[in-house]
C-alpha cells in the first residue's frame, strides 16, 4: 500500500485490465454517464442538450447495437462475483437501460431481465441470511482466510436495475415485467439493509462514508471469519471513486422509493467529499485525492495510514468522481452551479491539450504521467458534456460508439440528444 499502483487492499487484476481496455478504446471513459438523463436523478439545465444530426444518431445506434450484441456473448452475468459485478456486468446493464430509453425497443428490457435473473440465481445465502456474491476480500483484493461481498460491485450492478424496474412499473407497455421489477426493487432494499446491518456505514466529522469490512466467510468453516467480532470498529474506507458509485446507487434508490435514508446517506458522503476538494489557481480549478483516511480504522498501530494519500495517476477514477458530483448537483444536493463551472474549467482549461480530434488530458494536478496509465493520466469528464459547449465538441469529435466504454455512453448520448 505504499505506492500508487492501484493494487493492495482494494484492487483486482481483472478490474485493472478492464480499466485499461476501456480507456484505450475511447477517450471518453464514461461507463455510467447516464446520470444526466432527465428521467433518472434530476433535471439537466434548460438548453443543456447534446445535439446530434440524424445521420450521426443513426450511425451511432447501428455501431452500438452491433457492439453490445456481440459483447453480450461473454455472459459475465453467468460467472462474475465480488467487485466484478460492477466493473464487468454493470456496463451491459447500463447499456440495456439507456438502450431502451433511447430507442423504446423492448429487447433491451428483455436483456436486462435475462442478465439480472442470471445474476440473482447465482447468489448464495450467507451466515446472516442475506444474499451475496462473495469473492476475494470484498475490496478488490484477495484473502487467504475468507471470501467477502463487495458493496461497490452490488451498488454498481443494482443502479441500472432499479432505474429500469422503476420505469417498468410506470410504463403500461412493460407490464409483463412488472413482477420482475418488484422483485428487483425488493432485492435492492435488502442489499442496502445488509450493508447497513454489517456496520459498513460510518458517520464521521463532516459527513459519512462506507467502509470495506475486514471479515467475510471463513474458507474453512463457512461461517464468519474472526474479524466479524470487531466489525463495529474495523474496516477500510473506500476511495472516493467507489464512494461516488455507491452514492449514485443510493440516489437511484431514493428516486424509486422516496425513502429519505438513501438521500440522506448520499448527501452525507457528498458533504464529506466536497470538504476534501481543494481549490487551485485562486479557486478557478479543483483537485482532490484518490483516498483520504476518515477514522481510526484507517490508521495502523504505528500511526501510518493504511493507504497512500494523494492524486492517483489513473484519470479514470476522477471521471467517476465527477459523475457523482453531477448526480448530486442534479438532485440539488451539496454542489452548486459554481462547483460545476469549476470542474468544467479544470477539465477544459487546465487538463485538456486543446486539440479537438485526438484530444488528450493531463492529470488533474498536472503531475507526471505514469507508464502504467500512459494513455489515461486525465480524461474528458463526460458527465459535464451537457453543461459546456466546448466539452460537447470534444465528446462528439472523439467518441467511439462501438467501444467498450460506449456500451452505456452511446445510448445515454442518444437518449440525451432526444431529450429522453
Amino acid at each position: 500500500m505504499g505506492k500508487p499502483d492501484g493494487g493492495g487492499f482494494f484492487a483486482a487484476m481483472n478490474r485493472r485490465r478492464f480499466l485499461g481496455h476501456t480507456i484505450q478504446a475511447t477517450g471518453c471513459w464514461s461507463l455510467l454517464g447516464g446520470v444526466l438523463s432527465t428521467a433518472d436523478l434530476g433535471a439537466v439545465e434548460a438548453g443543456a442538450r447534446l445535439q446530434l444530426d440524424a445521420q450521426t444518431a443513426r450511425d451511432w445506434r447501428s455501431c452500438w447495437e452491433q457492439s453490445i450484441l456481440g459483447d453480450m456473448r461473454r455472459r459475465y452475468c453467468d460467472t462474475e462475483t465480488g467487485e466484478e459485478l460492477g466493473w464487468l456486468i454493470s456496463p451491459f446493464l447500463n447499456g440495456f437501460l439507456y438502450g431502451y430509453r433511447a430507442t423504446g425497443d423492448v429487447q433491451w428490457v428483455r436483456h436486462l431481465v435475462d442478465w439480472t435473473d442470471a445474476l440473482v440465481q447465482r447468489a448464495v445465502t450467507e451466515p446472516d441470511g442475506y444474499l451475496g456474491w462473495p469473492k476475494g476480500d470484498g475490496g478488490g483484493g484477495d484473502s487467504t482466510v475468507y471470501r467477502a461481498d463487495s458493496l461497490l460491485g452490488e451498488a454498481m450492478v443494482l443502479r441500472p436495475v432499479v432505474l429500469l424496474a422503476h420505469q417498468i412499473l410506470h410504463s403500461p407497455n412493460l407490464s409483463p415485467w412488472a413482477g420482475k421489477a418488484r422483485e428487483y426493487l425488493a432485492l435492492a432494499e435488502r442489499i442496502f439493509e445488509k450493508w447497513d446491518r454489517r456496520n459498513c456505514w460510518r458517520e464521521v466529522p463532516g459527513g459519512g462514508l462506507w467502509v470495506v469490512a475486514r471479515w467475510g466467510i471463513d474458507l474453512q468453516t463457512g461461517m464468519w471469519s474472526a474479524g466479524y467480532r470487531e466489525r463495529e470498529i474495523t474496516g477500510f474506507s473506500n476511495p472516493a471513486n467507489k464512494q461516488n458509485h455507491i452514492a449514485r446507487w443510493l440516489l437511484a434508490m431514493h428516486t424509486v422509493s422516496q425513502k429519505a435514508v438513501y438521500r440522506e446517506r448520499a448527501e452525507k458522503w457528498f458533504q464529506l467529499f466536497k470538504s476534501r476538494i481543494t481549490p487551485r489557481a485562486g479557486g478557478r480549478y479543483a483537485v482532490w485525492n484518490y483516498w483520504d483516511p476518515a477514522g481510526p480504522w484507517d490508521w495502523k498501530s504505528n500511526g501510518a495510514p493504511w493507504h497512500w494519500v494523494g492524486v492517483h495517476p489513473n484519470g479514470g477514477y476522477y471521471q467517476i468522481d465527477v459523475e457523482g458530483v453531477v448526480a448530486a448537483f442534479e438532485q440539488g444536493l451539496v454542489f452548486s452551479r459554481t462547483d460545476i463551472d469549476c470542474l468544467i474549467a479544470t477539465n477544459r482549461d487546465f487538463m485538456w491539450d486543446q486539440n479537438l480530434r485526438g484530444a488528450k488530458f493531463q492529470r488533474i494536478d498536472g503531475g507526471e504521467s505514469d507508464a502504467r496509465w500512459k494513455n489515461s493520466p486525465g480524461l474528458l469528464w463526460t458527465a459535464l458534456v451537457p453543461y459546456d459547449e466546448t466539452l460537447r465538441k470534444v465528446f462528439l469529435a472523439n467518441h467511439d460508439p462501438a467501444s467498450w466504454g460506449g456500451l452505456a455512453t452511446t445510448p445515454w448520448a442518444l437518449a440525451l440528444a432526444a431529450g429522453k
